[in-house]
């Protein structure tokens, strides 16, 4: 089951129902079940808490996932924390839409809870690669 949250700011998911097919297809190309998943959409400032309270990183950052499979392989549960602020400053900055940038990273908090890792430059390339082939199946219309 995936679900979709606000913490202090007013968004809805666009196509809620298209997007979570979308990430569910994702986890199963991957070899992984969906058990559950939680986005939370929050402000900047809301993240840098969370970022500062539970990683102790004092910076803000567009995406912070939680993964509470409790290491169950091939399992998909977590909680996927997101800065609208960050996903619209992001999109601006790298010339892309409000749309693909919110696609990567929802996509990305997916990677990480199968595996995928962007701390090593050739990790990030990865990384990259493969949210660029799942937006790109992102149904149209």
């Amino acid at each position: 089951m995936i679900q979709f949250f606000n913490e202090d700011v007013d968004f809805k998911i666009p196509n809620p129902r298209k997007t979570k097919t979308w990430l569910k297809d994702i986890i199963e190309s991957e070899g992984f079940e969906l058990n559950q998943l939680n986005y939370i959409f929050c402000s900047d400032e809301y993240l840098l808490s969370v970022n500062q309270q539970y990683l102790n990183h004092d910076f803000y950052t567009d995406i912070i996932t939680f993964d509470n499979s409790e290491e169950i392989e091939g399992i998909v549960e977590g909680d996927i924390f997101i800065s609208i602020d960050r996903v619209k400053e992001n999109a601006e900055q790298l010339s892309k839409t409000f749309k693909e940038e919110l696609l990567r990273v929802l996509a990305h908090g997916v990677l990480h809870l199968v595996g995928y890792d962007d701390h090593e430059d050739e990790d990030e390339l990865i990384m990259r690669q493969k949210e660029d082939t799942y937006i790109a199946t992102f149904p149209k219309s």
